[in-house]
């Protein structure tokens, strides 16, 4: 019980501290590039920072989410906005033991959170937002499924004020996708869990047809950010840079699961022959 209530305790503190941030960082007026906002509280590479920014910056008039590839949500783009702005949220796993970690953490009745354990292809995500029901506009979509995911979200019919997706540095600039497989598994396609997802090109064609500008990459290199072309206006003289950071994270794996401690440009080569979609065009060529 004292365990317990310590590190609820720490959650309230970092949470508070994270509000004191994003209060400071409204305060700075202009930003250089989105990184300038970054810190984090649940977030993997200061995400929570630049989406309470963003938040702060165009006030979208929806406050739900909808985040799928959380694991256990400790770690995540939502959990703190979830906490600190008592928005409502949806979040999507593939694992029913994840999903049952998150049913039995204060989380799940604290706030207006709802949970799903399914395996998510471009085939069901439309029915399961919608069981939430979550018909309308979104305040914010974050998408990580570390596979498909360019053709999920192709599918998702609602609009998001802020759409958050993790993509592919590996893939260069050309717009490419994996090819849809509704079983994809990342490390079950290639042991060096290099080829899943989609480049930025390919995410800014999809969604920018749809009428979303890209604001910025977070400094890691690993989440772009983009904003429903509606809110323009109120991010006008607020970001000098829309910013792509260079990916540096070395999370390349050996045939036999170990990492190889290479960044994906080192280990490109790996990659050579393997199947991808040029989505401007829908041809399928080898890397």
């Amino acid at each position: 019980m004292f365990q317990t209530r310590r590190l609820v305790g720490l959650e309230k503190l970092l949470i508070v501290q994270g509000e004191t941030r994003a209060h400071q960082i409204a305060q700075l007026g202009a930003l250089d590039t989105l990184a300038d906002a970054e810190f984090s509280v649940f977030s993997q590479w200061g995400e929570d920072g630049i989406i309470s920014w963003l938040i702060d910056t165009i006030k979208p008039s929806s406050t739900t989410f909808v985040e799928f590839g959380v694991e256990d949500y400790r770690e995540s783009n939502t959990r703190y906005l979830l906490a600190s702005r008592y928005w409502s949220g949806l979040i999507i796993d593939g694992s029913e033991a994840n999903i049952a970690s998150i049913r039995s953490d204060d989380v799940a009745y604290k706030y207006d959170l709802q949970t799903r354990a399914a395996f998510i292809d471009r085939d069901n995500i439309e029915s399961l937002i919608a069981s939430a029901g979550f018909n309308g506009d979104l305040g914010v979509l974050s998408v990580d499924i570390d596979g498909v995911d360019y053709w999920v979200l192709e599918r998702i019919p609602q609009r998001a004020a802020i759409v958050i997706v993790e993509y592919n540095q590996g893939f260069g600039d050309a717009p490419l996708s994996v090819p849809y497989d509704p079983s994809f598994v990342r490390l079950n396609k290639h042991y060096s869990g290099m080829y899943w997802g989609a480049s930025l090109a390919a995410f800014r064609h999809l969604l920018e047809g749809k009428g979303y500008e890209f604001v910025g990459t977070n400094r890691a290199g690993t989440n772009a950010f983009f904003i429903d072309a509606a809110y323009s206006d109120k991010l006008s003289g607020k970001l000098e840079r829309r910013h792509e950071w260079p990916c540096r994270m070395r999370e390349v794996r050996n045939p036999d699961s170990s990492l190889a401690f290479k960044t994906y440009s080192e280990a490109k080569n790996l990659l050579n022959g393997l199947p991808v979609v040029n989505v401007t065009t829908g041809e399928t060529v080898t890397l």
